[in-house]
């Protein structure tokens, strides 16, 4: 069984990057969704794809997947850079964008 390994990215509701420091472990489906011929909703017999297990750091989750024989893929998160911005730039003299009124 294949398990993916990742960080949750900051949710873009919020500018806090609460519940962004815990390691996500995630099975992935073995096979296909199926359309349920009776209702038409899509339908899979796994259970294991809505298992979702939270670990304190990578090093947990892959002694987990390695412990229990689950192989496993690590998705390293994407850090961003962020540049800090004054109130002030938006009225300076060699300000690069066309100041109207």
């Amino acid at each position: 069984m294949q398990a993916r390994i990742y960080q949750l990215p900051k949710t873009a509701m919020q500018s806090g990057k609460a519940n962004t420091n815990r390691w996500v472990l995630e099975f992935e489906p073995e096979h296909k969704r199926e359309v349920e011929p009776l209702m038409g909703w899509t339908a899979s017999s796994e259970t294991q794809t809505q298992v979702r297990m939270w670990f304190a750091s990578q090093e947990e989750a892959i002694a987990f997947c390695e412990r229990e024989g689950y192989m496993y893929s690590v998705e390293e998160p994407r850090r961003r850079e962020v540049k800090p911005k004054a109130y002030a730039d938006n009225f300076k003299y060699g300000r690069l964008g066309v100041w109207t009124h």
